[in-house]
């Protein structure tokens, strides 16, 4: 690595913007020694290098400034409510000089290579002026937007006249006066420049592919009720931004677009945009990037204000996007953008159909036009998350890159570290909530995480950190499972890394949101460092795990009930129990329209059954299900899992009938299985009648439904009929002994609860009765010849264990038998129709094995 190693130090931090600066803040007063390199002749990072004319951030002024040092509140002003950027880069100088930042920062330096040494458990770092600088820690402060893409025009570099980066500004300035200008890109540079740009210049012409949203910044002095506001109570004010969503405290707005008038919603618009500002404006309502039809509203409204602005209609169709939703790439703040296109001498090119042959040496030819230009302005972004952080030779372990580890794209455990590469640490890595909120608090938030860390390793004599595969391999799925309750990666985005040909399609930042991420990270920590391996003279220790197991929509979900605080359901009587699971059931959204619902009865051992036939719309016979519903034997009805029926009916394309049975303590065991078989034989007699077809009949059931599914398949087997098709159990219950560890592991809120359960079984069945096969049906003295199988089980459900021991034990004895793992799921989770996104995959697979036992789909391959 070099000749000139340097004495060890404990830190090494690559990057002086904000992150760089509060890092060496915080390990200076921790008692580390640390050293930053930056390539720049100064501090500033982002701030330093990007001075394209109209450089501002697009978050306001107040909010974008460090929370850790109440007296930068009171020593700096801001002139602005969006400072530009030379006010910005003298707010981190004044930093610097506050905290005597300097003496520590190596300037005009990269780093070339980096190395982790093994045996001495250190990193060595090469940098530009020769020499090699060894570490314990090494510290990636790059920033997210730091690596200007390259250009990828053919004959870029033939252009003999004047060429500009946005990323890499002159800093003497750019006169363009007179000059006839190209602007290539329309992202927030471009539309923060080309206003500035276009009043200079004697001809503009912006070369557009993508068009983006832009919404006003209505940019002047700070209001005097606002810093009124904020001067009241600054330290709320600040800790409330560092436990927000977005990194900016304001109250989240729950009420759906969908879900108020045309006149109340375009009122809030209106505010919303004569405010101006993006956290706002796509918070007005809450599910403006969860549901495509809110989306398209507020998206509608904004190509309404851009049609409205610009004269020429057809200029404004070019500018207006249609072909993805509003949000789901970085929206941007404007100054008069739209208006600019109203001066005579600008022009608006759509590369879309007329796209760019080549740049040539006096300008650019279009595949139907040539045109000639004195400059180029080239705003077309950045290598956006990791560009920074792989352009540096980083080898970890075993010599492996950190480029060739990402090749399949960044993989992280929290955004923080990668696994392979100890002691390497990322702030605002991919995986972290970085680029989707404001970025001060969430530099904050990690470099405070990271100080803490590297105390605790010192305290306990740890000197290597590492993340486990499990916890980079969950947390990567935590994060894809979070994007995809959104509408976030439908985009080509530089988000996904789309901008940049060859790079990775994925989803890098995390959606969660500030407050819930830096919950997790505080968790992780008092969990012992969960999902991080240490080892040093202090031992090795590792406490592996995962930190979000939950499906994250079922995390929100669990956490409402916790917070409704509920009694628990053992602790009511049988009617209330009732009383409060058919007040649930009013609650729930209603799943899909079927082509019919019949409401009736059949006869049962002991009067009238009533059932619920749910008929799908397309052309008879179908393919019948009989289905049970869950409720311990004691709760529900045929309607009981409404929305769940009417899903399985539509995807499955069968007749579904959901039959009651009697219930617990009134009518004990066997009185349900008596009522569901004989419902079986009679729904078999009669499938004509039903709309069904003979002989294609199965079985499924929810809970002690699937118990009920699963006994009837014993007794059809020993009975000689009815033929059964399939059975589908979904979290069933299969056994009576409540002392599998499934129990105990899912017993943190996760429902039923072993002593839920023992209330259900104590209003069931005696003691003494409970090994019967016909009430724990894996205790069977044989499962041989039942009909096939598919057995849903969800991870954090506490009957977990035992629906894995029945599906082991029909492979066993020899029946075709699917078992599925929801992850992420509890016991009730999958059934949430139309309100729990992450179970639709699920009971897709649900419908699609009730097809193939109809023959209506190939035959599965057996699998666990």
């Amino acid at each position: 690595m070099g000749n000139t190693e340097s004495p060890p130090l404990d830190v090494v931090v690559v990057g002086a913007g904000f992150a760089g600066l509060y890092l060496l803040h915080r390990l200076r007063g921790a008692g580390f020694s640390a050293r930053c390199v930056e390539a720049a002749d100064d501090v500033g990072g982002t701030w330093y290098w990007n001075r394209y004319p109209g450089a501002r951030c697009d978050i306001e002024s107040l909010d974008y400034q460090y929370t850790f040092d109440p007296e930068l509140d009171e020593t700096w002003q801001w002139s602005e409510k969006y400072a530009p950027q030379p006010e910005i880069l003298r707010y981190l100088q004044h930093v610097a000089d506050t905290h005597d930042l300097r003496r520590d920062i190596s300037f005009g330096v990269r780093v070339d290579a980096a190395q982790w040494d093994d045996v001495r458990a250190r990193w060595h770092i090469r940098i530009s002026d020769g020499a090699v600088l060894t570490c314990r820690h090494y510290v990636m402060a790059t920033g997210c937007l730091s690596v200007p893409k390259e250009v990828d025009i053919d004959g870029a570099e033939r252009f003999r006249g004047r060429t500009y980066w946005t990323s890499r500004w002159p800093h003497e300035g750019v006169d363009l006066t007179g000059q006839r200008v190209a602007v290539i890109g329309t992202g927030s540079s471009a539309i923060q420049s080309i206003p500035i740009i276009a009043a200079q210049a004697a001809h503009l012409t912006v070369f557009q592919r993508t068009p983006n949203f832009s919404v006003p910044a209505h940019n002047g002095q700070v209001s005097p009720e606002r810093l009124d506001d904020f001067a009241r109570d600054r330290a709320a004010y600040r800790a409330a931004a560092r436990v927000s969503t977005g990194g900016v405290p304001i109250t989240p707005v729950q009420t759906s677009a969908l879900a108020v008038s045309d006149d109340e919603r375009r009122a809030r618009y209106d505010d919303a945009w004569a405010r101006g500002g993006l956290i706002e404006f796509l918070g007005s309502y809450a599910d403006h990037l969860s549901s495509p039809a809110a989306n398209e509203l507020l998206a509608e409204f904004v190509r309404e204000k851009i049609r409205s602005i610009v004269d020429d209609p057809e200029t404004a169709a070019t500018l207006c996007p249609t072909t993805y939703p509003i949000g789901t790439k970085r929206l941007c703040v404007d100054t008069g953008y739209y208006e600019t296109y109203n001066r005579p001498h600008v022009r608006l090119v759509d590369l879309g159909r007329h796209p760019i042959a080549t740049i040539t040496e006096s300008g650019i030819d279009l595949v139907d036009e040539t045109m000639a230009f004195d400059a180029i302005v080239f705003a077309t972004g950045f290598d956006a998350m990791t560009g920074a952080v792989v352009a540096v030779d980083i080898e970890g372990h075993d010599g492996r890159t950190l480029e060739s580890a990402w090749a399949h794209g960044p993989a992280t455990y929290l955004g923080l570290m990668v696994e392979g590469f100890p002691n390497l640490f990322m702030i605002t890595g991919p995986g972290s909530p970085s680029v989707l909120t404001n970025m001060v608090p969430s530099i904050e938030q990690h470099v405070e995480w990271i100080v803490d860390c590297l105390d605790h390793m010192r305290t306990n004599a740890l000197e290597r950190i590492e993340p486990t595969t499990t916890a980079v391999e969950r947390w990567v799925q935590h994060v894809n499972d979070y994007a995809d309750l959104t509408l976030m990666t439908t985009a080509n985005s530089w988000y996904v890394g789309a901008n940049v040909p060859g790079k990775p399609r994925v989803f890098m930042p995390y959606v969660g949101g500030l407050g819930p991420y830096r919950t997790i990270c505080d968790e992780v920590a008092t969990r012992d460092y969960l999902g991080f391996a240490f080892r040093g003279a202090g031992g090795t220790r590792c406490i592996d795990g995962v930190i979000r197991r939950a499906k994250p929509d079922v995390q929100l979900m669990l956490d409402a009930i916790a917070g409704l605080a509920l009694a628990p359901l053992e602790s009511l009587s049988p009617e209330e129990a009732r009383a409060l699971m058919a007040g649930a059931e009013t609650m729930r959204a209603p799943g899909p329209a079927v082509g019919e619902i019949v409401d009736d009865a059949l006869p049962g051992p002991a009067g009238p059954l009533a059932y619920r036939l749910y008929r799908p719309d397309t052309a008879g016979p179908h393919p019948i299900v009989v289905y049970f519903h869950g409720g311990g034997w004691v709760l529900g009805s045929s309607t009981a899992d409404d929305p769940l029926c009417r899903d399985l009916c539509v995807r499955s394309d069968a007749i579904v009938v959901s039959v009651d049975y009697r219930h617990a303590p009134e009518a004990p065991f066997p009185a349900a299985v008596d009522d569901v078989f004989a419902s079986v034989c009679w729904v078999a007699e009669h499938a004509t009648e039903l709309g069904g077809v003979p002989g294609e009949l199965a079985v499924a059931g929810w809970s002690a439904g699937g118990n009920l599914a699963a006994v009837v398949c014993l007794l059809a087997r020993d009975a000689g009929g009815p033929a059964i098709a399939g059975q589908l159990l979904l979290t069933p219950v299969t056994d009576s002994d409540l002392t599998r560890p499934s129990y105990a592991d899912e017993s943190g809120g996760a429902m039923p609860s072993r002593s839920m359960m023992s209330w259900f079984w104590h209003l069931y069945i005696p003691d003494g009765d409970r090994a019967d096969p016909r009430a724990a049906p894996l205790r069977a003295k044989s499962l041989t010849g039942l009909a096939p199988a598919f057995v849903v089980t969800a991870e954090l459900d506490p009957l977990r264990d035992e629906g894995i021991a029945y599906a082991d034990a029909l492979i066993a004895a020899g029946v075709p038998t699917r078992h599925l793992v929801a992850a992420g799921h509890t016991h009730a989770s999958v059934t949430a129709v139309d309100m729990l996104p992450s179970g639709a995959p699920v009971r897709a697979e649900m419908a699609a094995t009730l097809r193939r036992f109809f023959g209506r789909l190939p035959t599965a391959e057996v699998a666990r």
